[in-house]
């Protein structure tokens, strides 16, 4: 399939698509992610990954990667279809913070207001992978089971 958004839907009840991510949820608050759900995953669908990527973070890697990766999560099983608020289950992967769990919106001061991408991915295998992979080790992982997905996008600026 590659990575194009498909039918699925995600939510979350703390923002909507395009508005304002609560402070609760930044790094100038609780910084503890937000509740998820999703719906319309295709039908063979046996895992699911969640991440948060900030592409308007003026940062590109040696590597040709670019934006601020905030939360890689996965190994979610097909079953799963909402995170509760502050979610400590499942595979966390490595953030741009250096360290592996949510880590919350805080653009640098005076960088205005930036986009938040959190997307769900279908995929049509478990794949059992281990802690610690970042954002771009897990897409080449997990591509060829991709057989769905979407974003949701908040945004938020510091005060």
């Amino acid at each position: 399939m590659g990575f194009a958004p498909s039918d699925m839907q995600l939510t979350s009840p703390a923002f909507s698509q395009g508005g304002a991510i609560p402070t609760r949820h930044t790094g100038e608050g609780e910084d503890v992610s937000p509740a998820l759900t999703w719906n319309g995953a295709p039908q063979d669908t046996k895992a699911f990954a969640v991440i948060c990527h900030d592409p308007d973070a003026p940062l590109i890697s040696p590597g040709g990667t670019y934006g601020f990766v905030h939360w890689v999560l996965y190994n979610i099983p097909a079953s799963v279809t909402r995170l509760p608020e502050g979610v400590e289950e499942y595979t966390s992967g490595a953030t741009d913070f250096g360290r592996t769990g949510y880590g919350g919106p805080m653009p640098p001061e005076g960088h205005g207001m930036h986009q938040y991408y959190f997307w769900v991915l279908a995929l049509d295998r478990e794949m059992e992978l281990a802690e610690g992979l970042t954002l771009w080790q897990l897409l080449e992982k997990i591509e060829p089971a991709v057989i769905g997905m979407n974003r949701l996008v908040g945004t938020y600026q510091r005060g």
